[in-house]
C-alpha cells in the first residue's frame, strides 16, 4: 500500500500543477541545458513549438525555471519576430517594411491587405484563418517588395497580387 502512495506522490511532483504535459517538454529542455540562463532562446523555441505561442503563464514558467526576471524573458520573446505572444492564424502573411521594400511599395501592399481582411499588422482575423505581420527586413531586398506567404517568399509583389494570394485561404474578407 505504501509503494502506491509513494508512486502517486512522485508522479504529482513531476507533473505541472495544471496537468498539462507540454510543461514537461520545457522541463526536459531546461534540464538538458542544465538550467543555464543562456539557454533562454532554445527554451523559448521549445515553448512555442509545444504551445503554438508564448502566453504569459508559459513565460513565467520559463523565467522561474531559468531563474531569470520575467522582464528579461518577455524582452527576448518580444525582440525576436519569430516568437509570438498571441496564437497565430492558420495562415501567415509577413510584409517586409525594410527600406528597399518600403520604397518599392510594401506600404501599399500592407494597406491593401489590412483593408481587405479588416485587421492590422500584428493581428489575426476573428475566424483564426490569417495572421498579418510585418518585418523590418527579411533580407530579400533584390526582389522588393517582398512578402512571405505561409513561409514562402514572394518578390515584386503588387497589392493586387497579395490579395490574390490570400484569396484561397478562406478568409471572410471585407
Amino acid at each position: 500500500m505504501q509503494s502506491t502512495t509513494t508512486k502517486n506522490s512522485q508522479k504529482s511532483t513531476k507533473e505541472h500543477p495544471s496537468g498539462d504535459k507540454r510543461f514537461k517538454a520545457l522541463d526536459i529542455t531546461m534540464k538538458r541545458n542544465q538550467y543555464r540562463q543562456d539557454a533562454l532562446i532554445e527554451v523559448l523555441h521549445k515553448a512555442q513549438e509545444s504551445f503554438g505561442y508564448l502566453e504569459e503563464d508559459v513565460l513565467l514558467y520559463v523565467a522561474r525555471g531559468l531563474k531569470l526576471p520575467l522582464s528579461r524573458v518577455y524582452g527576448v520573446a518580444t525582440f525576436y519576430h519569430l516568437f509570438s505572444l498571441k496564437p497565430s492564424g492558420a495562415h501567415t502573411c509577413v510584409v517586409c517594411l525594410g527600406t528597399a521594400c518600403y520604397v518599392k511599395g510594401s506600404g501599399q501592399v500592407l494597406e491593401a491587405l489590412e483593408q481587405k481582411t479588416g485587421i492590422h499588422q500584428g493581428e489575426t482575423t476573428p475566424d483564426g484563418q490569417m495572421s498579418l505581420m510585418s518585418a523590418r527586413c527579411i533580407g530579400a531586398c533584390g526582389i522588393a517588395p517582398a512578402v512571405v506567404f505561409d513561409g514562402t517568399v514572394a518578390g515584386k509583389v503588387k497589392p493586387e497580387e497579395a490579395l490574390e494570394k490570400i484569396k484561397d485561404w478562406g478568409i471572410n474578407q471585407g
